[in-house]
């Protein structure tokens, strides 16, 4: 024990001892972890739902306000109230985009986890012998010509 510690060990009356740290194997770490919820769809659609209600709740509110402020603007005819409107105005259109936005990003979500073949294939692979191969390029050919004298 250093000499600076000595010093303090005894102004607060402790024993001096050093404590070696304790090392967690890897095992017991990863099990005291939680695992990372997954997300299914149903979580996704419920959120889209919540997300959904919530801004068709806040446009409507929004639409009131707006009725509220413009006939208090007209009344009063201040600058500041007519101000005021514009800004709630621009926030409803602004709720309304998020709400165009929640639509597309569900149908982006929707998009990929549905699975996609290839589009195009740009590598076909024909395994067969050479003998086959020839007899199939043959078969093509004179299916092409009967199709062309049709």
């Amino acid at each position: 024990m250093p000499k600076n510690f000595e010093n303090l060990s005894d102004t607060f009356n402790v024993s001096s001892e050093v404590v070696s740290e304790e090392i967690v194997s890897s095992e017991l770490a990863t099990e005291s972890k939680s695992e990372p919820t997954k997300i299914t769809s149903d979580d996704i659609k419920k959120d889209y739902e919540y997300t959904r209600g919530n801004l068709y709740s806040l446009i409507e509110k929004g639409q009131e306000a707006i009725n509220g402020i413009l006939e208090l603007a007209q009344e009063s005819e201040m600058p500041r109230a007519y101000e005021v409107a514009g800004q709630l105005i621009k926030n409803v259109a602004d709720a309304t985009d998020k709400l165009m936005e929640l639509q597309k990003k569900l149908k982006d979500v929707e998009e990929e986890t549905k699975v996609k073949g290839p589009t195009n294939v740009t590598n076909a692979l024909f395994v067969g012998s050479t003998a086959e191969l020839s007899k199939l390029l043959k078969n093509t050919k004179e299916d092409k010509d009967i199709s062309k004298n049709k």
